[in-house]
């Protein structure tokens, strides 16, 4: 025997469909238990796949749990931002063309604007419990050993994160973000224990309206690379603004990601800081619809 639950498919951080970075959605997923979640993302296998569900507090809009093909989630960007789009297309968030929404996620509400911009959904989420910077960076000989490139193309390291983490490698040109190829011995030798195994590498300076060329890769979640990472642009801009220190009070970025996968994705990214110094983020981008069917979960999928 098995259930009937309906599904979306959208494209995120895209304004081309095909490309961006695929995201399944079931929009009303009462009664799938954590490991059907589990199998049903692996079935999927998009990078993450999510799980809408009745909120906890009346107040917000719904739960949302996120699963990649190896592992649940407490947040993930693309995710955030193609749920919000889709539940948005789909006709579930009311009449209207803009929508504001809190998502219950792991690491707590997330608040989400959704609107209508030249006939696509975009959506934007802000966060604004900071950044935390993980341990002592990797050197530059280590990290060239990881991506099979030469130390001198590695200008800087470190580790942060704003729910998910992240090791941030700046490169000294988009062909070396390109050359880039994971080395999973080093990687498992050199990384897969530290603060974040997953490894998110750039090219393009940190300054105010700057663009990055960017790649992303994150076995540990099942994940050989990612198209477009929402979360690691979070934990970019709020990291690189505090790297910069407090004579800055704002910068913003956009991100060019999954170009060399040929799922080209666009990510737009702010970072400020409010009066009394909190750092607040915000990252957002287009979505676009592709399919919508229904997926039969078996029984030993159900249960909560």
């Amino acid at each position: 025997m098995s259930k009937s639950y309906l599904y979306y498919i959208v494209d995120v951080f895209t304004r081309q469909a095909f490309g961006g970075n695929q995201l399944a959605v079931l929009p009303q997923a009462q009664g799938i238990s954590a490991q059907g979640m589990q199998r049903i993302a692996r079935e999927f296998n998009f990078a993450e796949s999510t799980f809408v569900l009745p909120a906890r507090n009346p107040a917000h809009t719904c739960q949302v749990r996120i699963f990649t093909p190896a592992t649940e989630m407490a947040f993930a960007g693309h995710p955030t931002v193609g749920t919000a789009c889709a539940l948005a297309k789909a006709g579930r968030l009311g009449t209207g063309s803009n929508h504001s929404l809190t998502f219950e996620e792991q690491i707590g509400p997330v608040p989400v604007e959704v609107g209508l911009r030249d006939g696509l959904h975009e959506a934007h989420f802000t966060l604004d419990q900071g950044v935390k910077f993980g341990d002592k960076a990797m050197a530059h000989s280590e990290m060239a050993s990881i991506l099979s490139l030469s130390a001198d193309q590695i200008k800087a390291t470190w580790f942060a994160s704003c729910g998910a983490p992240f090791c941030f490698v700046q490169l000294a040109s988009r062909q070396a973000v390109d050359w880039a190829q994971l080395d999973m011995v080093a990687w498992k030798n050199l990384l897969a224990q530290r603060f974040s195994p997953s490894v998110y590498l750039f090219s393009g300076d940190l300054v105010d309206q700057g663009s990055l060329y960017a790649r992303m890769f994150a076995p540990a979640w099942g994940v050989n690379e990612d198209p477009a990472t929402g979360s690691a642009a979070a934990a970019l801009i709020g990291s690189a603004l505090e790297r910069l220190g407090a004579k800055h009070s704002e910068l913003a970025l956009q991100i060019e990601q999954g170009v060399a996968m040929g799922r080209p994705s666009v990510i737009k990214t702010r970072s400020w800081r409010r009066a009394e110094g909190q750092l607040m983020i915000q990252v957002g981008g287009a979505s676009v619809w592709v399919a919508e069917g229904t997926i039969e979960v078996p029984d030993d999928c159900l249960g909560e």
